[in-house]
């Protein structure tokens, strides 16, 4: 049995170089503004981190989660508020296709209400038939 090529290619000196080297002025221009949006700031830099920790989980980028959970580490984050993070990450995952369910609940109820308009207008429809003799 062969064995299998990852997923997810490392993430490399050489890929980095190359990218940048690709488009220079968009990769120095993330470069920046990620450098600035992870400044310390109202929010606290190790703050930052946690929630881009927690958005990582929720977008499932593996570079992401691994970067920003070593930024978390870098920047004083404990393993368990790391973990709670997620946590936090995994509730909104949840109860925002919870809340969605008022989507389905929603298309249930007109189904039903358009159904029953029909069989409404079929009884309507028969009774003028029966009352024209037809």
């Amino acid at each position: 049995m062969s064995q299998q090529e990852p997923v997810y290619p490392s993430a490399t000196k050489e890929l980095t170089e190359q990218r940048k080297n690709l488009a220079p002025k968009p990769a120095e221009a993330f470069k920046a503004f990620s450098r600035s949006v992870f400044a310390e700031g109202a929010l606290p830099a190790k703050t930052k981190q946690l929630i881009a920790v927690a958005v990582a989980h929720v977008t499932q980028c593996p570079y992401c989660i691994r970067g920003h959970t070593s930024g978390a580490l870098q920047q004083g984050a404990t393993a368990e508020e790391i973990m709670e993070a997620i946590w936090v990450a995994a509730e909104m995952r949840a109860g925002a296709a919870y809340a969605h369910s008022t989507l389905a609940l929603d298309t249930i109820a007109r189904d039903k209400t358009e159904k029953a308009s029909d069989v409404d207008t079929q009884d309507v429809g028969a009774d003028r038939n029966l009352r024209s003799g037809a």
